[in-house]
């Protein structure tokens, strides 16, 4: 069975898709079976795999509310063995339309069970939210990946968002476990990137990823063009920085096993 993977920070702009997209790209690399659910109604993931969001007829909003089967919305991208499951403009009205829903926490849980032995690992770009869209992603994950952007605005945020993990711990799933954050858009020639690390290590002291993912002209370029780092430019510091946090996950992962 998959290990469910919700990416989130309810800031927007700290490299969440892109962490996202490239880890499973990173990972479909080393011979793993990976699908990326775009949760996100700006459609970034969708887009930053080729696949023009605008053109779909249907995507994660029509599995969250069973209309389609989730297995008949997955898209095939360019990376052997990584699939997406697109979102669409009308996953921007559920948030809404789930409100007075009963059970509405668990639609995305629910949907996932019916792929969730297709693949090894499951990865949740949520938006940059704490709402029941977010909530769903958590509550349908194993764990929780959090990226965070080198500068001390980025570090705003992050109490409430453990807040809210916490509460779906107590009150929906409290197996949901911290993998821990990822530290993106990092310049080792700035005092401040260095400063914020050391915050971070305070603030996570178990559960930083050794490997930093450096601030990157071609990472920024790379979804314009549909494709991840890893089919834009491989031999990039951004690239090797992705190669090796999927390897640093996979490690983490054989220590829990």
């Amino acid at each position: 069975m998959a290990h469910i993977v919700s990416v989130v920070n309810q800031k927007g702009g700290v490299g969440k898709t892109t962490t996202a997209l490239n880890l499973a790209a990173f990972l479909a690399e080393a011979g793993k079976f990976v699908l990326v659910v775009d949760l996100d109604p700006q459609a970034n993931a969708t887009s930053g795999l080729g696949i023009n969001h605008q053109e779909l007829s249907a995507g994660t909003y029509e599995a969250l509310i069973g209309k389609h089967r989730i297995r008949d919305l997955i898209h095939k991208t360019s990376h052997e063995g990584l699939k997406i499951l697109p979102a669409t403009q009308a996953l921007a009205g559920a948030a809404v339309e789930l409100v007075t829903v009963e059970d509405r926490e668990h639609f995305l849980r629910k949907a996932l069970l019916e792929v969730k032995g297709d693949f090894d690992y499951i990865f949740i770009d949520n938006p940059p939210s704490l709402g029941i869209i977010t909530v769903n992603g958590l509550v349908a994950s194993d764990s929780v990946l959090i990226p965070v952007q080198a500068e001390y605005f980025a570090l705003e945020g992050l109490g409430q968002l453990m807040g809210t993990v916490q509460l779906i711990r107590e009150n929906i799933k409290p197996e949901l476990n911290v993998m821990g954050a990822v530290i993106t858009m990092y310049d080792s020639r700035t005092r401040l990137s260095k400063e914020v690390l050391e915050e971070l290590y305070r603030y996570f002291p178990d559960k930083i990823f050794r490997s930093v993912i450096p601030r990157s002209v071609r990472l920024a370029e790379a979804p314009s063009f549909g494709k991840t780092i890893l089919g834009y430019d491989p031999a990039s510091k951004a690239a090797k920085a992705y190669q090796r946090l999927a390897r640093e996950f996979l490690l983490r992962e054989n220590e829990w096993l």
